[in-house]
């Protein structure tokens, strides 16, 4: 399984940006997935999960309201809306995929993860 995320980059704060997830195999359509993402100097953390159907996403606190995940199985692709971006939003960010159907917050229950997209949020 291959996992590419891509859609970062150098943005103001208040502004949005569109992150997506590809997966080359197409295999991921029946499990959860999710992003994280690792500011500098901190460990990686969860931002956003949804199960394999969409019926069921969860949030991060720092990004609940502002952050959007979505999937499109058809298109073995998931997607991170970000909007109002604050400079703690610069990170490297993570898509991941989980071993079961279901999103969770802990990353040992992910096994399979993207190289990471920067994105960066100047004040």
């Amino acid at each position: 399984v291959q996992l590419q995320a891509l859609g970062g980059g150098l943005v103001q704060t208040g502004d949005s940006l569109r992150l997506s997830c590809s997966d080359s195999r197409r295999t991921s359509s029946n499990n959860g997935v999710g992003w994280f993402r690792r500011a500098p100097g901190k460990e990686r953390e969860f931002v956003a999960g949804i199960n394999w159907n969409g019926s069921s996403t969860g949030y991060s606190d720092p990004v609940k309201g502002r952050f959007t995940i979505s999937r499109d199985n058809a298109k073995s692709s998931w997607y991170l809306q970000m909007n109002s971006l604050k400079p703690e939003d610069t990170a490297i960010y993570y898509c991941a995929r989980a071993i079961g159907a279901w999103w969770t917050t802990e990353t040992s229950r992910y096994r399979y993860w993207g190289q990471g997209t920067l994105v960066t949020v100047s004040s």
